[in-house]
């Protein structure tokens, strides 16, 4: 029988010739099925890989890179339906430091693609 599993999968996004040690990174969560954890980590490795992009005009030189898997989860029968992943950590006092924990809801929906002009009038509407 097969078992949900989400793994969190690391890309790197490179230009050619770029010698930055910092590097504008992605952390993609994906949902796997499989009948074991090494199965899983399998599919998981073999997603990365496939992700991965190459410039396809010979003008680009910008790459996506997968890196490798930074953690797997069994998604067991504490986990619902519409969880894809959970981490359980101990917080200082994070009801009194919610206010430094949680992003305003802009950032959560726009990303920093919004001005806070833009916001405000968007918060009126």
């Amino acid at each position: 029988m097969k078992s949900r599993f989400a793994a969190k999968l690391l890309f790197q996004f490179r230009i050619q010739g770029s010698h930055s040690k910092r590097l504008t990174c992605e952390e993609r969560t994906v949902l796997l099925n499989a009948r074991s954890a090494k199965e899983a980590l399998a599919k998981a490795k073999q997603k990365g890989r496939a992700a991965q992009t190459t410039p396809k005009r010979s003008d680009s030189n910008f790459y996506i890179e997968f890196v490798g898997v930074l953690d797997l989860l069994h998604l067991g029968i504490e986990c619902p339906e519409d969880e894809v992943w959970y981490e359980i950590k101990e917080i200082i006092s994070p009801m009194k430091r919610r206010a430094k924990l949680i992003r305003l809801d802009r950032e959560l929906l726009f990303r920093g693609r919004m001005s806070d002009a833009e916001w405000r009038k968007y918060e009126k509407e």
